[in-house]
């Protein structure tokens, strides 16, 4: 007798679809199990509090990425206008008309997987640029709140893939300003908004690599007009980089 009514517990005790009460043949006690509705209604609430919970995790992990990824960026180009100074005996400056097109010079000294071309009036650029409000400009890139596509102009002088996907682009007329800007997780992968994951550099004429957005660089702005959550400018976010770089709590209030 002992020996089916302690068969019958262990059968019962996966049989969640009807309410059942086992022999504990230790104890002499009776064990009330759960219902197939209390099974149902727990499940429930897990899925509700997970569908409330997974957005947050999936997007802390990948802003994590993103700073981590733009701190990366940031020591490998400076690493290779290092190594440019190393050889030839002076840093790359604003201004410096000797400099010519900067592209190749990074290009020796960056670990690139794709070239792709120059971006203005280039069909096989990746970004390409075909001048103001032209209809057949890319429209990969947003700006820092998403609410307009941003001009292309600071960013269609040469641009090519590194090998971790992160994408390279130029902004350098002869004889004037050295803006390197980085898509720090590629050009295929969202955001694309920039100063959420498209960042911008200044070479100054000292040839300091600066974060855009630090005094003394082209949008840097004391009321954070290229780094706000509200502007409608079409460089909004073009002054992100510093703050991303020193404010541990930028990538935790990216606007949406």
């Amino acid at each position: 007798m002992k020996t089916d009514v302690l068969e019958n517990s262990h059968q019962h005790a996966f049989e969640l679809a009807r309410d059942f009460v086992y022999a504990d043949n230790f104890a002499g006690k009776f064990v009330q199990a759960f219902t197939m509705a209390e099974v149902l209604i727990t499940l429930g609430i897990i899925g509700i509090v997970t569908a409330m919970t997974l957005p947050s995790i999936i997007g802390n992990s990948r802003n994590k990425a993103l700073e981590a990824s733009l701190k990366r960026n940031y020591a490998v180009i400076s690493q290779a206008l290092d190594l440019y100074q190393a050889q030839n005996g002076e840093r790359i400056k604003r201004g410096d008309s000797q400099i010519g097109n900067i592209k190749p010079i990074l290009m020796q000294y960056l670990k690139t997987v794709k070239d792709c071309g120059m971006g203005s009036l280039d069909p096989d650029a990746c970004i390409p640029n075909y001048g103001l409000d032209n209809e057949d400009n890319s429209q990969v890139y947003k700006t820092y709140n998403g609410k307009r596509t941003i001009r292309l102009v600071p960013f269609d002088d040469g641009q090519f893939v590194l090998n971790d996907g992160s994408l390279v682009l130029l902004e350098n007329p002869k004889g004037g300003y050295l803006y390197i800007s980085v898509d720090v997780n590629g050009y295929n992968k969202n955001p694309n908004r920039l100063g959420q994951d498209l960042f911008m550099f200044e070479i100054d004429s000292k040839g300091r690599l600066l974060p855009m957005g630090v005094s003394g660089t082209s949008y840097y702005s004391e009321t954070e007009e290229y780094c706000s959550p509200s502007s409608t400018g079409d460089l909004n976010g073009a002054g992100c980089t510093y703050r991303a770089l020193t404010d541990k709590n930028y990538f935790k209030n990216l606007p949406k």
